[in-house]
């Protein structure tokens, strides 16, 4: 053993230890082999050492005193002992961060399956319901000693990960979302980029399995939709907006759900497979019709147009070129059944299919609607609805409802059953128009007497 004062800059004071630390850890597994009732006897040989070794700086001689205690615990198959140890030796006083470390990463091994191509946050297998209470509890008590330690950070996501697992296989799938939702793993400098994206993920699933949609749309933000296009991210992007479109779904948002398969059709790892491309690029095309009408709805519809596999689906190519076209579509569509025979036209069930055969109409009526707005400045109720084949109820109820979104601007004559879709111009706008007329005309004459009188002068 060597001491002294603090010298070659160094701070504080450090005894070396690490002779008697071989000799104790030897002497201490010897009392353990020769009888495991001999544990309390050298847990408190070890323990002295421990003091002076943490007290005189000592730091690697205390951490193979920490794991040396843990592993004699371990070996001696006493629990309350392990778990009394882990939690003494983390709170001591001046504790240092290498030791509780040390600590913390002998235990995981004893809870998570930490082989060659594990994930490292899945629970070790357990035979019987003593070895998964003391599995549990040993989660539960590493998960306490890393909470706040930034140095820890990784090992508290995996270890809340096990605990959330642990949790879902007992069926109590609200407790483990609650559990996943402690962690702001977007937060962790420690992780990387892809076990960041892996854990916001699996926090969506929970969150989504127990029907708290509103947490899982803030949730998802928190992922960077760039970081998704990155090469090897594919997987993580197909699985996002899987979860996305499953929000989307309960939300009744088509726009979005369009967009969600549009991400995924645009994979590259979907491309390469033509089922899986040809069935994301369907409910694209599927959803797209059953967006409300806007530039973004329409910029994709075109952007879709264009693309060379639209080719190879004659039922989509037809139904985008019959929303792309300005004429009136006949309801239901020719191929209307093939549509609605699509899985994600009923995957919420027969309400939602109902929901999304009503909207469908609807889109139709309203591009028809739009259509008539662009050839008639005025039409009587009665012909417009025969066009349309509506009733007159129907059809005020439509271009009400269009004309309260701002999508086209239509006034209803009712005792003359006149729709107006021209607004009538005033006084001063009518005068502005004709000045403006006016002003072009003048600089055309001027123009062209310049241009005369330019050609009289080169003769």
């Amino acid at each position: 053993m060597a001491s002294g004062r603090a010298t070659g800059g160094q701070l504080e004071e450090r005894i070396d230890l690490s002779e008697e630390t071989t000799s104790k850890i030897s002497e201490a597994f010897g009392l353990v082999q020769s009888s495991n009732s001999n544990l309390p006897s050298a847990l408190s040989l070890l323990a002295s050492v421990e003091k002076r070794a943490r007290v005189g700086n000592d730091t690697p001689s205390l951490v193979k005193i920490c794991e040396a205690t843990l592993q004699l615990c371990k070996d001696c198959n006493d629990n309350e002992s392990l778990l009394a140890s882990i939690k003494n030796l983390t709170t001591r006083r001046s504790q240092k961060t290498m030791a509780i470390s040390a600590c913390v990463n002998k235990c995981i091994p004893w809870v998570i399956d930490m082989s060659d191509g594990s994930k490292g946050y899945v629970p070790l297998q357990v035979v019987n319901e003593e070895q998964k209470v003391i599995r549990e509890k040993l989660v539960v008590a590493l998960r306490d000693i890393t909470e706040g330690k930034m140095f820890l950070e990784a090992e508290r996501a995996r270890l809340t990960r096990a605990l959330a697992m642990i949790k879902e296989q007992d069926g109590d799938v609200s407790g483990a979302a609650e559990i996943l939702q402690g962690v702001h793993a977007e937060t962790y400098g420690s992780l990387s980029k892809r076990e960041k994206v892996e854990f916001i993920l699996e926090q969506m699933r929970l969150t989504l399995a127990k029907n708290d949609y509103v947490r899982a749309a803030i949730v998802g933000n928190k992922i960077n939709r760039k970081a998704l296009l990155e090469e090897g991210m594919e997987d993580y992007k197909i699985r996002f907006f899987t979860l996305m479109i499953q929000y989307h779904s309960h939300e009744k948002d088509s726009f979005e759900l369009a967009k969600d398969y549009h991400s995924i059709y645009l994979t590259s790892t979907v491309q390469q497979n033509e089922d899986q491309w040809k069935e994301a690029l369907q409910y694209t095309v599927l959803f797209l019709s059953l967006s409300p009408y806007s530039m973004e709805q329409q910029d994709l519809l075109h952007r879709i147009n264009t693309d060379s596999n639209i080719d190879k689906l004659k039922t989509c190519k037809e139904t985008i070129k019959l929303f792309l076209t300005k004429e009136i579509i006949a309801y239901p569509l020719p191929h209307q059944d093939e549509l609605e025979g699509l899985n994600a036209f009923s995957m919420g069930g027969q309400e939602s299919n109902q929901h999304w055969k009503d909207i469908f109409r609807k889109r139709v009526i309203q591009h028809n609607i739009r259509v008539a707005s662009m050839y008639y400045q005025r039409i009587r109720g009665t012909r417009l609805a025969q066009l349309l084949g509506l009733s007159g109820t129907e059809l005020e109820k439509e271009i009400s409802s269009m004309v309260s979104d701002g999508e086209v601007y239509a006034k209803i004559d009712r005792p003359s059953d006149i729709v107006r879709f021209k607004q009538e111009k005033g006084a001063e706008a009518v005068l502005s128009d004709w000045a403006s007329d006016i002003k072009t005309l003048l600089n055309l004459l001027d123009t062209t007497s310049h241009l005369i009188q330019k050609e009289k002068m080169t003769q």
